[in-house]
């Protein structure tokens, strides 16, 4: 593929120019989040496979990005722990989870239950949450810097979805529930 124009940028350079392009604005990044923490969603946990080991994190900026080619995109703090193990693998995978994995969600954010251990299974060799509603696994085609998250894109390799399965969905900083 080519792109015309297309500059590359270190992620260094990247934060600077858009630092230097930004303007005034009349908010704190606190009030920017609970803006956008109104938008409701579901909550995945992103996988990532080092040294033989699974590793994971739960999130909420996730989205389908092409469906020919089936592309999926996830935003990673650029300090969380994952985002260097998901950067230097070669894949990553997705689990989108249902609305009785609250624990699963709370243990990959950081709340950890010492009496809880979430399971994987494995799609091709590679870490996925057992029973969630859907279960992806990509092969990492794209990193793009966006300020402090990376954007990273991934084409969809192997595809396993549950039925009646019904989300688990945040919004405001808490789980909630679809009506109905």
């Amino acid at each position: 593929m080519t792109v015309a124009n297309l500059q590359v940028t270190t992620l260094g350079e990247m934060v600077n120019i858009m630092k230097a392009n930004q303007t005034e604005v009349d908010f704190t990044t606190r009030e920017f989040r609970n803006a956008m923490g109104k938008f409701a969603t579901g909550v995945v946990v992103i996988s990532s496979c080092h040294d033989g080991q699974p590793h994971a994190m739960t999130a909420n900026a996730f989205m389908s990005g092409s469906l020919e080619p089936a592309l999926v995109l996830v935003s990673v703090d650029n300090k969380a722990a994952s985002h260097e193990k998901i950067s230097l693998g070669e894949r990553f995978g997705i689990s989108i989870l249902n609305e009785n994995q609250k624990q699963i969600s709370n243990h990959f954010a950081g709340k950890r239950d010492e009496n809880f251990n979430p399971e994987f299974e494995y799609i091709d060799g590679f870490p996925v949450i057992q029973n969630a509603s859907v279960q992806v696994v990509t092969k990492l085609q794209f990193a793009y810097p966006c300020g402090d998250h990376t954007l990273f894109v991934g084409l969809v390799t192997n595809l396993k979805q549950q039925e009646d399965t019904r989300p688990l969905v945040f919004h405001c900083g808490q789980y909630g529930q679809l009506a109905g």
